[in-house]
């Protein structure tokens, strides 16, 4: 069944606006910064950011994750591991979490407890 553009840009709105509502609670700083995640229907990526610079300062995706046949929300888990990991290494223990405008559920729900089983305080 074809979109038409007005309901896919209806959506889109209603997507930025609950994303909006969700970070105008967050901001991350250098001792506490922000763990944000991105998922599309192929992958899943999440990012440490320091807001008050404007710096990423650690990242990972499913596509750094090398396991054959993982199924998504296994390689979700697997990234939140990899993700705390990479912050441990630069020191970051205690993160803010950012869902975006993704429900607490499935592969988001993976990735942070995947973070947390890394090490990663939220």
């Amino acid at each position: 069944m074809a979109k038409t553009v007005t309901e896919i840009r209806k959506r889109e709105a209603t997507r930025r606006r609950r994303r909006q509502r969700v970070r105008r609670k967050l901001q991350g700083t250098s001792t506490k910064p922000r763990l944000t995640v991105f998922r599309s229907n192929r992958g899943i990526y999440a990012q440490v950011i320091d807001d008050l610079e404007g710096r990423t300062l650690a990242a990972a995706s499913s596509h750094d994750v090398k396991e054959a046949g993982l199924k998504k929300r296994d390689a979700a888990e697997k990234v939140g591991e990899l993700l705390a990991s990479r912050a441990r290494e630069k020191n970051i223990e205690a993160v803010v979490f950012d869902r975006g405008s993704y429900l607490y559920h499935g592969r988001v729900k993976a990735l942070a407890e995947g973070a947390r089983k890394g090490g990663i305080q939220f």
